[in-house]
């Protein structure tokens, strides 16, 4: 029998309606509100996004909880996970800055237990979220709330092995074409990247010598258009730069790893 929530979901724009219909019945379920059900479903079909309407997105394999204005977590973001992942060494220090609901550094500490994982954002509300997903661990308080670097617990100055940002990169003019989802009901803070997008980039690449340890990455995601601004960047600020691609989930992110120090008689001096 077909569902009668899929054509209220389809004449409200909803690409995926049958799967959508799923979820919402799912997370109603078990309510004690008889009327939940219709209320998430009105929601929805007046634009607010799914994932803050259940509560609920997933990243890389990864379950976060999504509070209402907080940037909502995007598949493609896995690109983050996938290339700070294969740079990890046991036990390393990971910061998720611009983190949002906190879902990257989630998503890699679940896979790496042994991980010491930080996450920073400047909004209060985004910080209130990730403290769900990122609860106090040995170490202490792992949310904070700051600008970028600066909320970063200055013991970890020259001891980050991977920092990762899902920095806003739309420029400006382009946010009048974001989905309505998205303009209306994600904080503007989380999606305006300045005038080419890049605001924030420019500032995260410039600081990062100052955070990694030698051998350290910094990863951030960027639109296809940005690479080779992104990766001019990084080389400007002393960093070595490339590109990761994640084609499953249409995700584009630039490495930039701090040198390590170079070793031979050059550094060692004169040999006796």
């Amino acid at each position: 029998m077909d569902d009668p929530l899929v054509p209220r979901l389809r004449a409200a724009g909803c690409v995926y309606a049958e799967e959508e219909a799923s979820l919402l019945r799912a997370a109603a379920e078990g309510s004690p509100d008889p009327g939940a059900l219709e209320r998430m479903v009105a929601e929805r079909v007046a634009g607010r996004p799914l994932e803050v309407v259940v509560g609920w997105a997933e990243l890389a394999g990864t379950r976060v909880v999504v509070t209402p204005g907080v940037f909502v977590p995007r598949r493609r973001s896995a690109v983050l996970v996938r290339a700070a992942e294969a740079r990890l060494r046991p036990g390393a220090t990971v910061v998720d800055l611009c983190c949002g609901t906190g879902a990257v550094g989630a998503a890699l500490l679940a896979r790496r237990p042994d991980l010491v994982v930080h996450a920073a954002d400047l909004d209060p509300v985004a910080v209130a979220c990730a403290r769900l997903n990122l609860p106090d661990g040995p170490e202490g308080p792992r949310v904070h709330r700051g600008d970028l670097w600066a909320a970063v617990p200055e013991r970890l100055r020259g001891a980050v092995d991977v920092a990762v940002a899902n920095a806003p990169y739309v420029p400006t003019a382009a946010l009048a074409t974001l989905p309505p989802e998205a303009r209306l009901h994600e904080p503007r803070a989380a999606l305006d990247g300045g005038d080419d997008g890049l605001v924030l980039h420019r500032r995260l690449l410039a600081e990062a010598h100052r955070w990694l340890r030698p051998g350290g990455a910094l990863v951030v995601e960027v639109g296809a258009g940005q690479v080779g601004t992104v990766l001019a960047l990084a080389r400007e600020a002393g960093l070595r730069a490339a590109v990761e691609r994640d084609d499953d989930v249409d995700g584009i992110a630039v490495v930039a790893t701090l040198p390590r120090p170079a070793t031979g008689l050059d550094q060692s001096g004169p040999q006796v």
